[in-house]
């Protein structure tokens, strides 16, 4: 936990250090519970573990410090239904609150569906995937950094 004024105290040490990090177009993964991590991460992206925290709040101190990619059409993606899931009628209601939180941060708040093996594909080649305790099917997300303009850096 990090107690410092304007940090939210969700942020580790090492996920600041990770946001600090990243450049322009960099991603990070938010992986649910389910979400391999430690094999994903075998391929070069850095493993934070979050464990306990669910998406929504850590995604919510994020975006707080991190701008998202304004130059791409979707700079949050999702991990997709697979076929059995959509038929049967799944939904995920934690893709709701996502996009809240998007449009909160600027963003329009739509989310690019990636299929599952895809997503496992783009996950190994980002910047970092954190782990996390969230327990919702299809969970998983991945942002996009973007850049902060001359006349709001501190």
């Amino acid at each position: 936990m990090v107690v410092l004024r304007g940090i939210p105290s969700v942020l580790t040490p090492e996920l600041l250090y990770v946001l600090a990090k990243m450049g322009h177009g960099d991603e990070l993964v938010l992986a649910d519970a389910n979400f391999p991590v430690s094999s994903v991460c075998k391929s070069g992206p850095m493993e934070i573990r979050a464990d306990g925290l669910h998406i929504p709040e850590l995604l919510e101190a994020i975006l707080k410090l991190l701008p998202l990619d304004t130059y791409v059409s979707h700079p949050a993606a999702v991990m997709d239904r697979v076929e059995s899931d959509r038929q049967r009628g799944l939904q995920v209601t934690v893709w709701l609150r996502y996009s809240e939180l998007l449009k909160q941060a600027g963003s329009h708040g739509d989310l690019d569906k990636v299929e599952r093996f895809a997503f496992y594909e783009r996950a190994k080649k980002a910047f970092a995937v954190v782990a996390t305790g969230e327990t919702a099917l299809y969970g998983n997300l991945i942002i996009k950094k973007g850049v902060i303009p001359p006349g709001e850096l501190c």
